[in-house]
């Protein structure tokens, strides 16, 4: 089917005005000012947006799409997450990370989530690893896990800093860190270490040690939940003018205290004068998030969501931040951090994966790979055991 979008006022996340948009076949072939003429013989969906606001579909580039948790047994295992959680949510891709628990959950069963999600819908890719050293792999090692596996694009999320880690010294942190370059060069994959950074009072000094005393590129470094403390979120800051790509977790209502919120965290570093392209927000959607006393026992539980991603998004826009600049971390930048190249853009031949924004910014429509996921508020597609 043709899908000839109408009316829409466009950000690409670049303001582009009114536009009509067609998408035919999982991609965007007209994006313009003029409405395309299509002859009857094509069977073609129209729908007039009436000058709502049409932006990518967001990107997700931390998710627990196999379930995170486990910190406290079998029972505090997470499930893994159903594929309207994410569309409806605004979410058209995802890339999925093991946690705590790399030993119930391995590479084997999120590369398969991965391909189920694919199956279902929408764009999935997944870190190879975990939290320990040694990596949890498919084939052997991270390298090859990158270069054959085809969901496979990195490796994460590493933990550092963190009574959960396996406290990997600065020779394994760059072997891992080179496995994940050099797999990229290989391969035209995002080859990135996707570290999960705890509240130890080591903080980010692994990454420091590692951009000062090795060659490995600064973007291949990607610490994660930046903002889960003050402390944390100020020491990270210095590293995104080294060339490190900073993600900022959106964690829901009631989680982010003592740190800052993914909405604050956002407002803060960019009028720090930050480099605004090395910035992401993530939701950590799927994951368990425990808050631990002193001696590492958890006092309480929490599990992450992907709507934290759309929330946030309005709340950033509600301090009259212009719409491309608080669109970049959800779309733009992921795609770019991801080398995910035909996604994060509104633009003839990427793919058509886009969110309908009403007046006050919450999503009424979502279109993921030229499918309607959900239209005037109601979810359309739902995942294969969601509704048994």
């Amino acid at each position: 089917m043709f899908h000839l979008i109408k009316n829409a006022n466009v950000f690409a996340p670049q303001a582009m005005g009114l536009c009509h948009v067609l998408v035919v076949a999982e991609k965007i072939i007209y994006i313009g000012a003029h409405e395309p003429v299509l002859d009857d013989i094509f069977d073609v969906e129209v729908v007039d947006l009436a000058g709502a606001s049409l932006v990518p579909g967001l990107i997700d580039g931390h998710a627990h799409i196999t379930g995170g948790g486990g910190e406290t047994g079998p029972a505090s295992r997470v499930p893994p997450v159903f594929l309207s959680q994410f569309t409806h949510s605004g979410v058209t891709s995802v890339v999925g990370v093991l946690g705590t628990d790399d030993l119930t959950r391995n590479t084997q069963s999120i590369v398969t989530q991965a391909y189920s999600l694919r199956e279902e819908g929408m764009s999935a890719w997944c870190h190879t690893g975990g939290y320990h050293v040694p990596l949890t792999t498919l084939t052997g090692s991270a390298r090859s896990d990158i270069v054959f596996v085809d969901p496979v694009i990195g490796v994460g999320e590493l933990a550092i800093s963190d009574h959960r880690s396996s406290q990997p010294t600065l020779d394994e942190f760059l072997r891992i860190a080179s496995e994940a370059h050099v797999a990229g060069l290989m391969t035209g994959k995002a080859g990135i270490l996707h570290i999960h950074m705890g509240d130890g009072k080591r903080g980010l000094e692994l990454v420091r040690e590692a951009l000062d005393h090795s060659e490995i590129p600064a973007r291949v470094f990607n610490p994660t939940h930046i903002n889960r403390n003050k402390t944390l979120f100020e020491e990270a800051l210095p590293l995104s003018l080294r060339g490190v790509r900073l993600d900022v977790t959106a964690f829901p209502e009631g989680h982010s205290d003592p740190g800052w919120s993914a909405a604050e965290a956002f407002l803060r570093y960019r009028k720090g004068d930050f480099p605004l392209d090395k910035l992401t927000i993530s939701s950590d959607g799927g994951g368990c998030l425990p808050h631990f006393n002193e001696e590492g026992e958890p006092v309480r539980m929490g599990v992450g969501c992907s709507s934290t991603l759309s929330e946030t998004l309005r709340e950033i826009l509600s301090h009259k931040v212009p719409m491309a600049q608080a669109l970049a971390p959800f779309t733009t930048n992921v795609a770019d951090l991801l080398k995910l190249s035909h996604k994060g853009r509104l633009q003839q031949g990427k793919d058509a994966d886009m969110v309908v924004l009403d007046k006050h910014n919450n999503i009424t429509d979502v279109m993921a790979r030229g499918r309607w996921h959900k239209r005037h508020g109601q979810t359309q597609i739902f995942g294969t055991y969601e509704r048994s």
